[in-house]
């Protein structure tokens, strides 16, 4: 199989165990029944934007050539800190682009990763956005109108507790269960001065309270490594090794690990 690779595709089944499906060009390549197996990835050094289909000898933003890097909003730097979005200012790059992905609800959650962290999803985007990120356990806590209201209330919350996983404690195992609901009785009154404020300058349905169940979720790993070192297709071409289980984006082999997502773009061979 040869073809552009990007991030792989993950649901959930009646087990709550993820089942991954990476796009290899037009096909999909089922990977859990890889497990177990020995798995040879060939970088053939071709590197295709995902945006406008042109050559690049490096990838930006996941994927993209310079050129579309600098210009599509996707790719912006209020994407990665949306408490920061300047669409009021008139300069968003793509005006239709934020309005579709920008100003729809957004969730403000918690998950159980490498531990406690919160963080943020447009609403159409769980579970997926816990599977991406590792982690075994996620909470919506708040249902919120746009995107950058729902960094805002992300900054605060993140003075309490991380915002960013440690994807390598992360790979060596799955963190101890947490009740969510618990922490989130706990944080929620600590920023409520924060979401008043928020709900007085948006309207006061800007942000509402939920409350759901806790989604746990079961990774197809059958044995994690004591020591994490990474493989890059940008050093090394060719990566293999007996696959040993799927976490988030990365494939865990007996010789390393490598982040899928990182290569979005790259064109692969598989074997």
């Amino acid at each position: 199989m040869l073809g552009s690779i990007k991030k792989m595709r993950a649901t959930l089944d009646d087990n709550q165990q993820v089942q991954y499906k990476l796009p290899v060009g037009d096909d999909l390549l089922e990977m859990n029944p890889l497990i177990g197996t020995t798995v040879t990835l060939t970088h053939t050094g071709k590197i295709s934007c995902s945006n406008c289909g042109k050559k690049t000898k490096k990838s930006y933003s996941q994927g993209h050539c310079f050129v579309c890097m600098k210009k599509l909003a996707s790719c912006d730097m209020c994407i990665m800190k949306p408490e920061t979005c300047h669409f009021a200012e008139g300069t968003c790059r793509e005006p239709e682009w934020g309005e579709a992905n920008c100003f729809v609800p957004h969730y403000v959650y918690l998950s159980n990763t490498s531990g406690l962290k919160v963080g943020i999803t447009r609403h159409t985007q769980l579970p997926t956005r816990w599977i991406d990120q590792g982690a075994t356990q996620g909470l919506p806590i708040l249902k919120v109108s746009t995107r950058q209201i729902s960094g805002l209330v992300e900054v605060e919350l993140a003075k309490m507790i991380a915002d960013k996983t440690n994807w390598r404690t992360m790979l060596k195992g799955n963190a101890e269960d947490i009740d969510l609901k618990a922490k989130a009785a706990e944080l929620l009154p600590a920023v409520e001065s924060k979401i008043h404020e928020i709900c007085m300058a948006h309207g006061e349905y800007a942000i509402e309270r939920l409350d759901e169940e806790i989604q746990d979720i079961r990774f197809p790993v059958t044995e994690f490594p004591t020591k994490i070192s990474s493989h890059n297709f940008d050093k090394e071409p060719v990566v293999s090794g007996v696959l040993l289980g799927i976490k988030g984006q990365y494939l865990i082999f007996d010789t390393g690990v490598i982040n899928l997502r990182k290569f979005t773009s790259y064109e692969i061979s598989v074997g």
